[in-house]
C-alpha cells in the first residue's frame, strides 16, 4: 500500500511540474468593420497542451467602454478588468482559454476617460507576485430600492456604437480558435462588462446556440432581446450594481421578468447593493462565476 502511494505521488509531482506554463498570444485578423488588420488576445490555461486530446471550455469576454482601441498597440487596455485581468496579472489558475478582443474607437476617443488614459494605466504581470489590485469606486449614494419601469419602449435597445457593429468578427474569432485550439464546443462561454456586457446580451440573443451560458455584467438586456434566449433556454447570470451611476438598475427588471414570463428558469440575477458600476471587480475576483459557467454545458 505505502508503495503505491508514494508511486502515485511520484506521478503527481511530475504532472504538476511537467505543466505548461500559461500563454498570452496574439492573433491576427482583418476586421470586416474596416478592412483593417487587428489583433485579439488567445489566452491559454496552465496545463494546455495542444499535443494533448483534452478539450478545454471557452471564454469569450467582451470588454467596457473605457478599453477601446485599434487593436494592435492598444490591446494592452483589454487588461485592465475582467478574467483576462484575473488570469494574467493575478496569476490565478482560471481553466479557460480565453478571447479578449478590442473594440474599435467608433469616434469615442475625445470620452475624457479615453482621451486621457495612458499607457502607464496598463497592469503588468510581474516576474514575482502580483501587483496589488485597485480600490473600488466609492459611493456616497445611499442603497435605494429599484423603481418600477412599466414601458422600455422608449428606451433604446443598445447603447451606441457598440458590441454589435463588431458582430462578424467575433463569429470569426470564435470559428479561428475552434480550428486553432484544443476547445470544447460544448463548453462556450461569453461575458462582458458595462459595454460588453451590452454586447454579451446582443451576441447571447443572436447566437444562443454557440453559447453554454452567458453571464453579463452591470448591463440589463432590453426585452426585445429576450425571446430568442427563452427559447433556447440558454443559462444566464444577470448581475446588476445597486449604486450604479452608469447604468439604470431599474432596467434591469424588465428583462428578468420577460424571461419568467416566457417560462425561462435557468436564471440567476444578484443585485450588488452596495456596489458602484465597477462591481465587476468582486465578481470576476471571486470564484463564483467562474464555478457557475463550468456547470453549465451545452
Amino acid at each position: 500500500m505505502l508503495g503505491r502511494i508514494l508511486c502515485w505521488c511520484v506521478v503527481l509531482f511530475i504532472a504538476t511540474v511537467s505543466a505548461s506554463e500559461p500563454q498570452l498570444l496574439r492573433a491576427d485578423y482583418q476586421s470586416a468593420v474596416d478592412g483593417l488588420k487587428r489583433q485579439y488576445f488567445v489566452y491559454l490555461p496552465r496545463g494546455y497542451d495542444q499535443k494533448a486530446v483534452e478539450k478545454w471550455p471557452v471564454l469569450l469576454f467582451l470588454h467596457g467602454n473605457g478599453e477601446r482601441g485599434n487593436g494592435l498597440d492598444e490591446l494592452d487596455y483589454t487588461l485592465i478588468h475582467g478574467p483576462l485581468y484575473e488570469a494574467w496579472v493575478q496569476k490565478r489558475d482560471l481553466p479557460f482559454i480565453m478571447i479578449v478582443p478590442q473594440l474599435h474607437m467608433f469616434d469615442m476617443g475625445t470620452l475624457p476617460y479615453i482621451a486621457n488614459r495612458t499607457k502607464a494605466d496598463i497592469p503588468k504581470r510581474l516576474a514575482e507576485g502580483v501587483p496589488p489590485r485597485p480600490e473600488m469606486f466609492p459611493s456616497d449614494s445611499p442603497i435605494a430600492p429599484a423603481q418600477v419601469v412599466n414601458d422600455m419602449a422608449k428606451v433604446p435597445v443598445l447603447l451606441p456604437n457598440g458590441w454589435e457593429r463588431a458582430e462578424q468578427d467575433l463569429l470569426a474569432m470564435l470559428a479561428a480558435v475552434d480550428k486553432n485550439y484544443n476547445t470544447d464546443p460544448k463548453r462556450r462561454y461569453i461575458s462582458g462588462i458595462s459595454y460588453g456586457g451590452f454586447g454579451t446580451w446582443y451576441m447571447a440573443s443572436k447566437h444562443p446556440q454557440l453559447f453554454a451560458a452567458a453571464a453579463p455584467v452591470v448591463a440589463w438586456g432590453h426585452p426585445d432581446l429576450i425571446p430568442p434566449l427563452a427559447a433556447a433556454k440558454l443559462p444566464l447570470w444577470v448581475i446588476a450594481a445597486g449604486r450604479d451611476s452608469a447604468i439604470n438598475k431599474d432596467n434591469f427588471y424588465p428583462g428578468i421578468e420577460k424571461l419568467r414570463q416566457l417560462g425561462h428558469t435557468n436564471v440567476r440575477f444578484s443585485m450588488l447593493e452596495q456596489a458602484e458600476h465597477d462591481a465587476w471587480r468582486q465578481v470576476y475576483e471571486g470564484w463564483d462565476i467562474y464555478g457557475w459557467l463550468l456547470r453549465q454545458e451545452r
